[in-house]
Parts: structure tokens; C-alpha cells; sequence
């Protein structure tokens, strides 16, 4: 039996639970997880259900019929899954492979169920030592300052022509231009690492190391046109004493950026992120 996800927002006010789990009866499913969130700040509601047929007539469609006039009437902004279709993923890199490498381990045992419609990276195929690029496609696509527009152009046009439903940025070292940063809204998802305060540029954990930091991070979260300041998705942090040296931040940092992200493409891949604004809502499993 196939499970389906559905998940929405919409202005708050009653009848919406009841309008959803009476047409899902009436179809002939069952739901099996739901989980809501009212949002008092800005009167809206959030929703993810997760459910099965249960009666040998349920038909999908039929549900689809309702649920089109109960999103119109609640001005819902809905999605719905079916739960066994794995969604298409694109995976970018640079030099750094350790958050790469991670995605295709926990991909290559189940752990994340997608499709790889392919691996880009803006440095060759050797500059990466993984078993599983064998298993994916591999683009190589060398980014300066007088090609990026043409390479975003192609970038942008292997990501329709394979049917990409989500980028990720596995420690892709290029900041993407505000027209495909737009183009990909909430559909893009990268990492990098956060302090307190805030480290930019070369060497941020030698930097944070010269500042004497206590807590290290990283933060996963949607891409934007404004540079690492979309919704937030996912975060950790570790404690760091001064008997820490710059290299052991620095693998501190590794292991922490690959646990966010992987939770954090692990939310979305389950339909348990959505949008709010700024922010995102995340009903954790």
C-alpha cells in the first residue's frame, strides 16, 4: 500500500483539521502521523499528514478533487506525495568532498531516499576520490568570473532537462547569481559553518581560533539572493576550548556540517520543512 504526504499553510481559522481528515475518510484512507502548528504571530496554520488507503476503492484522485476545492476555500498553499516516488536531487561540490561523500553513503544504504539526477562540480572528476561518482552522472562545469554566467545558463538547463526538484550545495565553494539564487527558491539547500560571532571570508575557523570561540556550528538553509540569510533549516553547535587548535575546529567543523546537512536534506526529502516567510516550520520526526 502506498503512503502519500500532504502538507500546506494557510490563514488560520476552523474547520480546516475536520475539512482534511473528513475528505480523507470519505476517499477511503486513514491517517497515520499529523502533525500542526499554529503560528499566532502571523495567524497562519501548518500542517503535514501522512497516510494510507485503508478501503480497496480509496482513489488518490478522488482526493485530489477535494482537496482542490478545500485548498481553494482556505487559500491553502498545499503539496502532496506520494511517499514511494524518491525525489530528484542535484548535488554541487567543490574541493571539499566530505559532505558529498557522506550524502552518497547514507544515499548508497537507504538512509536518503532520492534520485541523483546528477553530481556538478567547478573542478574535474579527479580532484574527487569517491567510489560513487561510478554510480551518477558527473558535470564538470569550471567557474570564473567571465564564464559563470554561461555556466549557470547550462547548470540551469541540466537541472530542468533531468527534472531536478532540489539542488544541494555540498560545499559548493561558488555563490550562485541572484537570478538562479531566484529561480531555485526553496528548492536549494546549503551549508556553512556559523559562529558566534560570525566568521566571513578565508580561514574562518583559524579566525574563530584567534578569537578565542567557545561554540562552533553549522546551519543548514534554503538559498536565497541574499547571501547565507535564507530560511533556516537545520543547525548544531559543539563546545571548543582553548586547548583546541585551529586543525581541530576544523574537524570539529567536517563532522558537523555533514550530520546538518544530512538532517537537514533528510526534512525536505520527508516533506517536513515549510516556508514561513524568513523562516521555516520543521515537524521533526
Amino acid at each position: 500500500m502506498a503512503d502519500f504526504i500532504l502538507t500546506f499553510s494557510c490563514p488560520n481559522r476552523p474547520g480546516i483539521v475536520a475539512a482534511v481528515a473528513t475528505s480523507l475518510v470519505s476517499s477511503g484512507y486513514n491517517i497515520l502521523e499529523a502533525q500542526q502548528f499554529d503560528d499566532a504571530e502571523t495567524g497562519h496554520f501548518f500542517m503535514r499528514v501522512l497516510f494510507n488507503p485503508v478501503l480497496e476503492g480509496a482513489d488518490i484522485e478522488d482526493f485530489r478533487e477535494k482537496l482542490a476545492e478545500i485548498g481553494e476555500r482556505f487559500e491553502m498553499e498545499l503539496t502532496l506525495r506520494d511517499r514511494s516516488v524518491k525525489p530528484k536531487v542535484m548535488l554541487l561540490v567543490s574541493k571539499f568532498d566530505h559532505c558529498l561523500a557522506d550524502l552518497l553513503y547514507r544515499w548508497r544504504i537507504g538512509e536518503l531516499p532520492m534520485q541523483i539526477t546528477a553530481i556538478v562540480s567547478n573542478h574535474p572528476r579527479e580532484a574527487l576520490q569517491l567510489p560513487e561518482l561510478d554510480e551518477v552522472p558527473f558535470h564538470h562545469l569550471p567557474v570564473t568570473a567571465a564564464t559563470k554566467p554561461e555556466q549557470e545558463a547550462k547548470l540551469w538547463d541540466l537541472i530542468e532537462e533531468t527534472e531536478t526538484e532540489f539542488v544541494v550545495l555540498a560545499r559548493y565553494m561558488q555563490v550562485l547569481s541572484d537570478e538562479l539564487s531566484t529561480k531555485l527558491a526553496g528548492r536549494c539547500i546549503n551549508i556553512h559553518h556559523s559562529f558566534l560571532p560570525g566568521f566571513k571570508g578565508a580561514k574562518p575557523y583559524h579566525q574563530a581560533h584567534e578569537r578565542g570561540v567557545k561554540l562552533i556550528g553549522a546551519t543548514a538553509h534554503f538559498v536565497t539572493p541574499d547571501l547565507d540569510e535564507g530560511p533556516i533549516i537545520e543547525q548544531d553547535v559543539e563546545r571548543i576550548s582553548h586547548r583546541h587548535t585551529p586543525a581541530d575546529l576544523i574537524a570539529k567543523g567536517r563532522d558537523i556540517e555533514r550530520r546538518v546537512l544530512a538532517r537537514a536534506l533528510h526534512y525536505v526529502l520527508d516533506d517536513r520543512v515549510i516556508i514561513s516567510g524568513r523562516k521555516t516550520v520543521v515537524f521533526y520526526d
